[in-house]
């Protein structure tokens, strides 16, 4: 597979430093059901990758020690990890919010029956990816069929209240491009969605969250197999608004890794890019217990014109 990597590194943006850290995000392995074209992490269905107990505890220990408001899981598809709901049960305990990033498809695989349930019972936020309200377009980026089931799952989600005013359980849709173009503006793209998904299936959710793909991993190297990355990376810099630095997601964030590596977001994890690295260690969460980021430098690259550019970019969706 073409890397993108090397191109990516070397970078005119802008300085930015860290603010109080507020989120905690952590990625429990890069197993998936799915295998999504513009995935930034490369997870499939053959990936062994997933966090282990050790690892597991140390997240709930930091998010104790340091009073992290915000448990953010992803992956792959985080749910697949065995110590999934003993993570989430542990986190909530704690008086912590919990976000979990579903496929959505996840919840119709063998052994997950009762995930919504469980979701439901423990008040966890759900953040699902669906690029988009038409079968050909999903079916198109994530496989044959996964609309239908995509579907079914929110219909689920529904039934248990997620979506549904006054109930308290937050379901947010995520959208990404499906190619190398910028999102539409957030506002009307979410009363789009309400209202094609609420007409065609009767479905309702909280927000839509519109992210841009950044040219890394599976998405950098079909930019390059296709001769795409140049102009792409072109658009995203000439659309550059430094007004978007002030909330990127990166100054009040930190990204852990399945082995507990610890990188300023999701995408530096996925190029190598460890949070305040030095030549002779890679920072670990075991590190960070008892070290002050605020005002630390945030490791750049030339991926970072992604999440400035036009409306912004983060895991929250649009900045402006």
């Amino acid at each position: 597979m073409l890397d993108s990597r090397p191109l990516l590194l070397r970078s005119g943006f802008p300085p930015l430093v860290r603010d109080r850290l507020q989120t905690l995000q952590v990625n429990l392995g890069y197993l998936c059901n799915q295998s999504c074209t513009h995935c930034h992490v490369n997870a499939g269905p053959h990936r062994t990758e997933l966090m282990d107990r050790e690892t597991a505890d140390l997240v709930l220990d930091f998010l104790e020690a340091r009073g992290i408001a915000l448990l953010d899981l992803t992956g792959g598809a985080p749910e697949l990890n065995p110590l999934f709901r003993d993570v989430v049960r542990r986190a909530r305990s704690l008086g912590v919010r919990v976000m979990d990033r579903c496929n959505l498809t996840v919840l119709s695989e063998p052994g997950q029956e009762d995930l919504a349930a469980f979701l439901a019972e423990n008040g966890v936020e759900v953040t699902a990816s669906l690029p988009c309200y038409t079968e050909e377009t999903v079916d198109g980026q994530r496989g044959r069929g996964v609309y239908e089931r995509s579907i079914d799952g929110l219909k689920a989600l529904n039934a248990l209240g997620y979506g549904r005013p006054g109930s308290g359980l937050v379901l947010n849709l995520v959208y990404n491009p499906s190619g190398p173009f910028l999102p539409p503006p957030q506002a009307a793209l979410q009363a789009d969605y309400q209202r094609e998904l609420r007409a065609q299936h009767g479905i309702e959710f909280n927000e839509l969250f519109t992210i841009a793909n950044l040219p890394i991993a599976r998405f950098g190297a079909v930019l390059l197999a296709k001769g795409e990355y140049e102009n792409y990376m072109d658009l995203l810099r000439g659309s550059h608004n430094p007004d978007n630095m002030k909330s990127v997601m990166c100054r009040t964030l930190v990204s852990v890794d399945w082995r507990g590596y610890v990188y300023d977001c999701d995408f530096n994890q996925m190029l190598d890019m460890p949070l305040l690295a030095t030549d002779s260690k890679r920072p670990h969460l075991s590190d960070l217990l008892a070290t002050e980021l605020t005002g630390a430098a945030i490791a750049v690259g030339e991926h970072c014109y992604g999440c400035t550019a036009g409306q912004g970019s983060s895991c929250g969706g649009a900045l402006g």
